[in-house]
């Protein structure tokens, strides 16, 4: 069974930073193109960033110079490492991939997904 699993979530202060991790486990097929959404109580889920294979990159305004998104060279692992982190920030946030390499802002567009991971930031 194919699953994409995320980990490194968890509680910082504001400005601090995290590094959040998603491998694709199981008969894990070509993810052409990983992404990272994310979705605050009572909001819609929100794209953050992604990333294909082939380096291309696309970041949400919200946190452009904050955040990077980067692949491993098996390109079955993406990691967003996020710094300055603000208390908008807190939200859980989800790995997505999916076979086309593209990078899409629209979450109907990806096929895999992870369970999400929490992240808080309170002082």
């Amino acid at each position: 069974q194919v699953q994409l699993v995320e980990s490194g979530g968890g509680l910082v202060q504001p400005g601090g930073s995290l590094r959040l991790s998603c491998a694709g486990s199981g008969r894990a097929p070509t993810y052409y193109t990983m992404a990272w959404f994310r979705q605050a109580p009572g909001k819609d889920r929100e794209f953050v960033a992604g990333r294909t294979w082939g380096a291309i990159a696309d970041y949400a305004d919200s946190v452009k110079g904050r955040f990077t998104v980067s692949r491993d060279n098996a390109w079955k692992t993406a990691i967003l490492q996020m710094n300055s982190l603000q208390i908008a920030d807190t939200a859980v946030y989800y790995c997505a991939a999916k076979g086309v390499r593209t990078v899409s802002r629209d979450p109907n567009e990806y096929n895999f997904w992870g369970q999400g991971t929490q992240v808080t930031v309170s002082s």
